[in-house]
Order: C-alpha cells, then sequence, then structure tokens
C-alpha cells in the first residue's frame, strides 16, 4: 500500500475511484458519495474483523450511527483514485463506539475529507440501546485505538 500520512497508525483501507455516476452538477464528486464511501468501508473492516450484517442479526445486536461530522477539505474529480481509511477510536464497551475516516489522494497524497462518527449498541429487534454481547467485546476491543478504563 503506498505510503500516507494518516491521521491514526493502522487503517483500515478501501480503495475507491471516482466514476462518472459520482460526479454532481457542479462538475466535482457529491458530497452524498463520500458518506457512502466511508459507509461501506465500516462495513468492510466490521466484516473483516468478523462481525458482519449475519452476525449482528444473529446475536440481534448492531452497533447505530447516532451522530456523523463530515469535513470536506478538498474537492475530488473523474477518475481520481482514492484511499478511504477508517479506525475505531473510542469505545465505552457499555453502548457507544467512535470511528473516524480520513480520505486521501492517491495523486496528491492530499486529505480530501475527514470523518468523526458516533455508535449506539442497540438490539436489532426493538431498536432500543443494549449492551454489546461478549463477542463485540472481544472483536471490537482489540482495534480500539483509545483503549478505555475497565
Amino acid at each position: 500500500m503506498t505510503s500516507f500520512s494518516w491521521d491514526f497508525p493502522n487503517p483500515h483501507v478501501c480503495e475507491v475511484v471516482v466514476s462518472p455516476d459520482d460526479i454532481d452538477a457542479l462538475a466535482h464528486t457529491n458530497n452524498g458519495i463520500y458518506v457512502n464511501w466511508c459507509e461501506d468501508t465500516a462495513w468492510s473492516h466490521t466484516r473483516a474483523l468478523g462481525l458482519g450484517e449475519a452476525e449482528y442479526q444473529a446475536m440481534d445486536r448492531a452497533m447505530a450511527l447516532t451522530q456523523a461530522e463530515y469535513q470536506y477539505l478538498r474537492a475530488t474529480r473523474e477518475a481520481d483514485h482514492l484511499a478511504v481509511g477508517t479506525w475505531i477510536t473510542r469505545w465505552d464497551r457499555r453502548l457507544t463506539m467512535e470511528r473516524r475516516f480520513q480520505i486521501i489522494d492517491h495523486g496528491s497524497g492530499a486529505t480530501v475529507l475527514r470523518a468523526r462518527l458516533e455508535f449506539v449498541c442497540i438490539e436489532i429487534s426493538t431498536g432500543k440501546p443494549r449492551k454489546p454481547p461478549r463477542e463485540f467485546v472481544e472483536i471490537y476491543g482489540p482495534v480500539v485505538l483509545d483503549q478505555p478504563s475497565a
């Protein structure tokens, strides 16, 4: 992988190329496309850790988005090759998790977006906040950058 100036060490990275369908009326990547890339990368990371959609359904638990902040720093254009990196930066193991994203342009090495998302563990069947199952603790715990106190 190309060496980039990542905000945090060891990101989970997905590669994307801006397609013609990603371009808006201002001739650059539509803001919503970045949101989709972040969501896709979060799922890719979660699946790589062993907690995909099927596992969430079987446990009747999921990490549901509660807040999102996107900082759009530079425009990207058709055919730009981008690296979307993500990390779990905080998790209190009771209910909430924070995930960060950084998108870097391969061509310039510049960061084009930073994002911070907050999640809460929910019971899928009711939508209500619930304590994460043991599997979440065992799988997410080791990759959290800011290890919480017990």
